[in-house]
């Protein structure tokens, strides 16, 4: 009997399976639940400020073993319904038809190397062509740069002629799985190469310098995208969307309006705005939220760079905590930051500032300040930056009424109380926290025949906890008055280098 499904959550710092079955006589759309995860971290390659690479290698060991486990424990690939796949967007893998075999390294979301081919393209006059027709704008964070610039650099890409196949997570993963070259309208629309109501655009592949033989098939986010036989029997694979848009459908935004936002590595907002393809002018990304049966569903999109890594950071490199779970004690044991304010920009600012010249600071600091203040800054950077993106969601006519979270970072409930008083909204967590994978759970169930659609499927988000806003509006104003003046310290001198450039 065939009561799991299977998801392969592949993400920045590590690639996960989950498995979800379906609870003895539940009806459709109910009654589902995570009996199981398996997860194996990922190695990060910086071999040079700013860039940041991955051995797509080592993404699919990992992620085989990973789901091998997975469906050890379902009790064999006959108990799989299908699988669903949820990834990293905009990181781009290279690699050989024949031998299946990677070619270069992937170069990661994060990696900012193409930041001057994006300011060059921009002097040129180029954006708004590109945002037109992608709803997206010229940053290093999107695909078509990356991949034009591997083209220049890497003469092994160009070497290997029509065997030479490109794609992002998604796609390799899907390749090596199913034999298939394929990718999911939602991580297409992040590579700056589609049309946002359309197929590949050859005019900007042109503009990229992308090698057009070697992109995937665009393909819904639902349906039989393949098969694999990987794990001693046959498993469709029937579910596939980008990470984000995959919590977006975990946290059942369905309806124009809803709006989630993930606290990963980086923070990304999503409102669900319906059937006809959203315009920006507050510079907002516009993005497939899904695809089903050929027809499109959109969403406006806010993506900020550091999130999550910047507790990390804290971690790591600072050495201020031992373990991200300190934070929330440490940001309650002080009354504020005595002042101080610390602006995340540690791969530029992404939205609503798009300034990948950015630098992180801190600011603000005296004798009296220590590290708690420091951490509890950290914490409150990351209300900040929502607080900027409701602004601009707004502004674009996209205005938010509550917010769903998810991620990583939410567990710490100090933060969600904090998102909660600095947005003066209602904040809805999930009690099961893993939406992203959820998401391609439901996908996955939809595109098995499990569910009729996703509003079936949305029966398996369970319940919420909701944190109530409670801070008073003069604190609110005074703190976001010094976070404005922080950002402007930062942002200003990065406007001058691009003008100076």
């Amino acid at each position: 009997m065939s009561d799991h499904l299977l998801v392969i959550d592949e993400g920045t710092t590590s690639t996960r399976a989950m498995l979800f079955r379906a609870d003895p006589g539940s009806g459709p759309g109910q009654a589902w639940t995570c009996v199981g995860s398996e997860a194996a971290e990922l190695t990060q390659h910086y071999p040079r400020p700013g860039w940041v690479e991955h051995d797509a290698a080592e993404i699919w060991r990992k992620s085989l073993n990973v789901t091998a486990a997975m469906v050890a424990q379902a009790g064999g690939a006959d108990r799989i319904a299908a699988i669903g796949i949820t990834n990293q967007r905009e990181t781009v893998v290279f690699w050989d038809r024949d031998t299946g075999e990677p070619l270069a390294p992937a170069i990661v979301w994060q990696d900012r190397r193409t930041a001057e081919d994006c300011a060059r393209l921009r002097e040129g006059g180029h954006e708004a062509t590109v945002q037109q027709r992608t709803g997206l704008l010229l940053d290093p964070y999107f695909s078509g740069s990356k991949i034009g610039w591997a083209m220049r650099a890497w003469p092994q890409l160009r070497e290997a002629g029509a065997r030479l196949m490109v794609g992002t997570v998604d796609a390799w993963l899907a390749w090596k799985l199913t034999g298939r070259h394929v990718t999911d309208a939602t991580n297409a629309s992040r590579t700056a190469l589609m049309g946002l109501d359309g197929g590949w655009d050859d005019e900007l592949i042109d503009l990229f310098g992308a090698p057009r033989a070697a992109l995937p098939e665009i393909v819904d986010c639902a349906g039989r995208i393949g098969e694999t036989t990987r794990f001693g029997g046959s498993i469709p694979v029937t579910g596939m969307a980008g990470d984000q848009q995959a919590a977006a459908i975990g946290q059942a935004c369905l309806r124009p309006g809803e709006t989630k936002a993930t606290f990963g590595t980086g923070a990304f907002v999503l409102t669900h705005t319906g059937a006809a393809p959203p315009r920006s002018d507050h510079r907002l990304l516009a993005t497939v939220a899904w695809q089903l049966g050929g027809a499109r569903t959109y969403a406006l999109e806010g993506s900020v760079f550091v999130a999550g890594s910047l507790v990390k950071w804290l971690r790591d490199t600072l050495g201020l905590i031992a373990d991200v779970r300190e934070t929330a004690a440490l940001a309650a044991s002080v009354p504020d930051t005595g002042g101080v304010y610390l602006v995340p920009a540690l791969s530029g600012l992404g939205a609503p500032w798009w300034r990948p010249e950015a630098r992180a600071a801190i600011s603000g600091l005296s004798f009296a300040s220590g590290k708690a203040q420091v951490v509890r800054a950290a914490l409150e950077a990351m209300a900040y930056q929502a607080h900027d993106l409701k602004e601009a969601f707004a502004a674009d006519r996209a205005d938010w009424s509550a917010l769903r979270i998810d991620g990583g970072m939410v567990a710490n409930d100090w933060m969600a109380q904090d998102l909660a008083d600095m947005l003066d909204l209602p904040v809805e967590r999930p009690r099961f926290a893993e939406t992203t994978a959820l998401g391609a759970a439901m996908l996955a169930g939809v595109g098995a025949g499990l569910f009729r659609d996703l509003d079936e499927a949305a029966g398996m988000r369970g319940t919420v906890e909701t944190f109530a806003p409670r801070l008073d509006a003069e604190t609110r104003r005074t703190r976001l008055a010094g976070w404005a003046a922080a950002v402007r310290a930062v942002v200003e001198p990065s406007q001058r280098g691009q003008s100076g450039r």
